[in-house]
């Protein structure tokens, strides 16, 4: 759109590099380090602003981060410094599908009181609840790649038979902009995102395992044997005195998040009304996952109808 983009970032100066030649000719893309628990820093990259989007949120706890302060109070604190600041045209909180008071997820619990307190600072804030992302550096197929290319088998959680609605993340990068570019319509509303097919976990890792050209072999972990192998962690992560390894497949929060289904309710506010028809997944939105294929992008384990035959022996 020719904007600026002012990219707050906490850590290496390294790792938001690659997004400045994201821009056009003339649209300068600008990471700014900031510290989220400093006021001043905060303001300080949101003096030039005018519209504020808030991506802040982690589905697993640190020893220094807890899911209310990064999934909550951040964002309050976000909204109240939006309004103080006079200027900010738009704000837009990236939720989650999903986000209850009464989730078994404290994940989810947190986000819904982010949800609350942003539009208690600013009625006029937009809210985007998008599904499970799925994109190049997703934290659901990728993870469940490496796992298999690794251990050759996939812990399935459960029966694998809960549904979700998993989006692809550019249709939600699409929907923010559609919103900041409408007439104000969008101020003061939820949107739910999810793709336009609903999935069970199953089905999800079977299209995984088709992209990666792996065998599927499944390992059916009953919930209660999953939350055990989970909760150690849980349990030590403040009493050590050195940081844990982050969680992957086995993180207890998302575990709860796991036990229900997660799709779009039925007179929520989607996609289609922000004139936005979503991908399907299949095909061009988990290509990314051919870098898992053993041999390059052209072999796997297992015979696909792509592939020309004279690539066989």
């Amino acid at each position: 759109m020719g904007s600026q983009v002012l990219v707050p970032f906490r850590g290496s100066e390294d790792n938001p590099r690659h997004l400045k030649l994201m821009g056009d000719l003339g649209q300068q893309i600008v990471p700014m380090k900031y510290d989220p628990r400093d006021e001043n820093s905060i303001k300080a990259v949101m003096a030039k602003a005018n519209v504020v989007i808030n991506l802040i949120g982690r589905e697993y706890e640190t020893r220094n981060y807890s899911f209310e302060e990064v999934n909550h109070f951040m964002a309050e604190q976000l909204a109240v410094i939006a309004r103080e600041h006079g200027g900010i045209m738009r704000f837009i909180q990236v939720s989650c599908l999903g986000s209850s008071p009464s989730s078994a997820s404290r994940f989810l619990r947190a986000k819904a009181a982010a949800e609350e307190a942003v539009l208690r600072e600013l009625p006029e804030a937009t809210v985007m609840k998008p599904a499970i992302m799925i994109g190049t550096e997703d934290r659901i197929m990728n993870r469940w790649a490496q796992f298999v290319k690794k251990y050759s088998f996939l812990p399935l959680i459960g029966d694998g038979s809960t549904k979700i609605q998993p989006v692809y993340v550019v249709d939600v990068a699409s929907a923010i902009v559609a919103a900041l570019k409408d007439d104000g319509t969008s101020m003061g509303k939820a949107y739910e995102l999810g793709g336009p097919e609903i999935f069970t976990v199953h089905e999800l890792a079977e299209l995984m395992h088709d992209m990666i050209r792996e065998w599927p072999r499944y390992v059916k972990v009953p919930l209660p044997v999953a939350k055990a192998i989970a909760m150690p962690r849980e349990v030590l992560l403040k009493k050590v005195p050195f940081p844990l390894p982050n969680p992957d497949i086995f993180n207890l929060d998302q575990i709860h998040a796991f036990a229900t289904d997660t799709i779009v309710s039925e007179n929520a506010l989607t996609f289609t009304d922000l004139g936005i028809v979503p991908h399907k997944l299949k095909g061009y939105p988990v290509e990314y996952l051919i870098q898992y294929r053993k041999g390059g992008p052209q072999f796997g384990s297992t015979v696909s109808e792509k592939v020309n035959p004279e690539y066989w022996p």
